[in-house]
């Protein structure tokens, strides 16, 4: 590269033009000059150079004389600059102040922003359920609530558990609901001594789902697990719909009320013993 051709490169990225910029340099090369010359010398029309000349006036690099024939002479670099960078300084206070004008305008219009739009997807297999639902728990700071069976817990204990326990870590908690058999104590105990709060609803047998953070949930379509393998085939939905978790929020909080706490219903099936569980 030339030092002309770094010249023009330098200026362009000062927010000129090509073609301003390599008629700026002329000028400052070779003096001041009329249309004519610099139309031969640059190899172009006439009507270009005028609206070239026309364009590096408005910018304050170019200054026209008061006779006839009028000759254009380039101002000074360090003027020429500094004009530029004043006029950047006002375009960008101009952008900011329509920005703050366009943000009032959404505000008052109540457009829906991209990030409310809902994902909605089916999970077909264990290993879809666990590498979907394993980044949202990681990143669920505040609130994890679920309602599973049995065999949840087994799951739970194999794949997530230790995930669940990075919530209560960060500050947050984790609340679940489950249906305690005696064979059931020893993967509710794992769960309440990581930190959770569970409860006991005695034959529960509705739908099987968690909420994270009051926005993402997953939520059983047919998950009769048996073997636990990871390509078993299961079915889940997985959304970020509010809509949806606030319905889901409401279901649990509405069984919360309605079943007894974890330790209670162990304690009774360990004075029953076994047999009569």
């Amino acid at each position: 590269m030339t030092t002309d051709d770094e010249f023009i490169s330098r200026l362009i990225g000062f927010g000129l033009s090509e073609k301003e910029a390599q008629l700026y340099l002329h000028l400052l090369k070779y003096g001041p000059k009329t249309p004519s010359p610099l139309a031969k010398s640059l190899n172009t029309y006439r009507e270009d150079v005028h609206r070239t000349l026309t364009s590096l006036i408005d910018k304050g690099m170019v200054r026209p004389s008061l006779d006839a024939p009028t000759v254009y002479a380039a101002v000074d670099l360090d003027t020429a600059l500094e004009a530029a960078l004043k006029r950047h300084d006002s375009e960008l206070r101009e952008m900011k102040q329509r920005k703050r004008e366009l943000e009032e305008l959404s505000r008052q219009q109540r457009f829906r922003p991209s990030d409310e739009v809902s994902t909605f997807k089916i999970l077909k297999t264990l290993k879809e359920i666990v590498s979907t639902a394993t980044p949202v728990i990681e990143a669920t700071q505040k609130e994890f609530l679920w309602v599973v069976p049995e065999s949840g817990l087994v799951s739970a204990s194999l794949w997530f558990n230790e995930a669940v326990k990075g919530i209560i870590q960060r500050g947050g908690k984790a609340l679940g609901i489950t249906d305690i058999t005696y064979s059931a104590i020893p993967l509710v105990q794992e769960v309440l001594d990581s930190g959770e709060e569970v409860r006991h609803f005695d034959g529960y047998r509705g739908a099987d789902y968690g909420v994270f953070d009051r926005k993402h949930c997953i939520s059983a379509i047919n998950i009769d697990i048996t073997s636990h393998r990871l390509d078993e085939p299961a079915t889940m939905l997985y959304t970020d719909d509010t809509v949806y978790a606030k319905y889901l929020v409401s279901t649990f909080e509405m069984l919360w009320k309605q079943s007894v706490p974890a330790e209670e219903q162990i304690q009774e099936l360990l004075e029953q013993g076994p047999s009569k569980a």
